[in-house]
């Protein structure tokens, strides 16, 4: 089953330039490595919530756009012997810091690694919705089979792949991490989704039509804190 490394990323919206191009050549070590899929998705439509947002997630300031990016294995154990000889390949010169500079600030991105929960469909497109939840970690078969329930409802509104992926190797962070992102209390942990559609005209119809069939809300039965969850919509800029 697929496992997943999660980022979201504060850039200067002036170095989106740069970023195609630092993370054209870091991403190219991952792939050599052995990941399956890498996609690095540029904010589009990215709302700022009353309690947690992307923006708020990593700090990001007013000239900021925020990236959301995953990082695809074939399994957990594949992503971890990767991890385990890092010395080996962040020797690549790509990797290196003065021929290959961050266009950010590394210390407000936050990342960690997330086990498949539900997957459905091959993936692809010009538009992506991400979504970080905190769910209790008592809820997690809840959460699942809600997920299950709803991902051929996207599917069938023209969406290209559903992911939902549970929290496994999520990092404090001295400044922003996932569990901050989202407030998470105690007991919960942190889902990682995202949502591929063909285009963004195929998205926001499909939000329509959603919104359209679930006007009265979505019910007091969702376990988790809504209130907590944020999402946003990306355009791909790197897909290797």
């Amino acid at each position: 089953m697929s496992y997943f490394d999660g980022f979201v990323i504060p850039v200067p919206t002036a170095n989106r330039q740069e970023f195609i191009a630092h993370a054209g050549q870091a991403d190219g070590v991952f792939k050599d490595q052995g990941a399956t899929r890498i996609v690095e998705a540029w904010g589009d439509d990215v709302p700022k919530g009353k309690v947690t947002d992307f923006q708020g997630a990593v700090q990001a300031k007013e000239n900021e756009t925020v990236v959301f990016s995953w990082i695809e294995w074939p399994d957990k154990a594949s992503r971890d012997a990767v991890m385990a000889r890092s010395e080996e390949w962040m020797k690549d010169p790509r990797m290196d810091a003065e021929k290959n500079p961050m266009p950010f600030d590394g210390k407000r991105m936050i990342f960690g690694g997330f086990d498949t929960l539900v997957d459905e469909g091959e993936g692809g497109g010009d538009y992506a919705d991400g979504y970080l939840v905190p769910v209790p970690e008592e809820k997690k078969e809840e959460y699942r089979v809600l997920a299950a329930r709803m991902a051929p409802v996207f599917r069938d509104l023209g969406a290209t792949r559903v992911l939902e992926a549970w929290g496994d190797d999520l990092p404090d962070g001295k400044v922003t991490d996932f569990k901050r992102a989202v407030k998470a209390e105690g007991g919960e942990n942190v889902v990682f989704s995202f949502v591929e559609w063909p285009d963004k005209t195929t998205r926001d119809a499909g939000w329509a039509k959603m919104m359209e069939d679930h006007k009265d809300g979505p019910g007091d039965d969702m376990p988790f804190d809504g209130k907590r969850m944020f999402w946003g919509g990306f355009r791909p800029i790197v897909d290797l």
